[in-house]
């Protein structure tokens, strides 16, 4: 079960080295979709596709199921405050791999669509719904918030924590400078997606909040957007190669 959930970290390093490959391509006058769907469908392109498309679902289900016995059993051994954060932490970790492990399936069974209409369908949906806009408000600034957080992650190092660092050398200053440099993209990443859907609800279009895919092309659209696009790019493909390494290095 440990080396399933721990190869779920591999398949989110594939997926985010995918999307940032998706970016530089899209700065570089290409087409794609450069969000979760749009990775798995390269994924699904590929001659092997419904193999990775599977084992991919397999590891996401196994890291997700970890993290959520994680939430449930685990970290009763710290102050209550830190228990929380860290409960709260792990229960979150375990909704994304559920839905990195939905999107899979859904593409290896043939009924996938990409997750920028999705996200602008479950938008619109809601700001029709009592209290929707404070609600995709509050929705919009927690990712933002996240997306902060990751940054500060990023500059602090704190990711080494949660890490078996290798010994001081070359290694260990890769997986440092992959992690810096990941977690900035990461959040950069999530502070577009949020703002897209804050901005998005403010003006009362919520068809134009499409998910991280519209945060990144919107960012193409602005001043040096195209360089500041390619350079998110090659950041998240850096927070992929770092995601490979951590499933070797987590600590579970």
């Amino acid at each position: 079960m440990e080396l399933m959930a721990r190869a779920g970290y591999a398949v989110s390093g594939l997926l985010h080295f995918l999307v940032g490959s998706i970016a530089i391509r899209l700065a570089t006058g290409g087409q794609g979709q450069a969000d979760v769907s749009g990775a798995v469908q390269e994924l699904a392109s590929q001659q092997a596709g419904p193999i990775l498309l599977w084992s991919s679902f397999a590891a996401c289900v196994a890291l997700a199921i970890w993290q959520a016995s994680d939430a449930v059993f685990d970290y009763s051994n710290l102050p209550k405050r830190d228990k929380v954060l860290r409960k709260l932490k792990a229960a979150g970790q375990a909704v994304v791999f559920a839905a990195f492990a939905l999107t899979l399936a859904s593409f290896a069974i043939g009924s996938g669509k990409d997750n920028s209409q999705s996200t602008s369908d479950f938008t619109v949906a809601l700001m029709k719904a009592p209290g929707g806009v404070v609600l995709l408000i509050v929705i919009g600034a927690a990712v933002a918030i996240t997306g902060i957080v990751y940054g500060i992650r990023g500059i602090r190092k704190s990711f080494e924590k949660r890490l078996r660092m290798p010994a001081p050398g070359t290694p260990r200053t890769a997986v440092s400078v992959l992690g810096v440099v990941g977690y900035l993209a990461k959040g950069v990443a999530l502070l577009l997606v949020g703002l897209l859907v804050v901005v998005a609800t403010v003006q009362s279009h919520p068809e134009e909040s499409t998910g991280l895919d519209g945060g990144l092309k919107a960012l193409r659209d602005q001043p040096f957007g195209l360089y500041l696009l390619a350079a998110v790019g090659i950041g998240l493909i850096a927070y992929g190669v770092f995601q490979v390494a951590r499933a070797k290095l987590a600590k579970m």
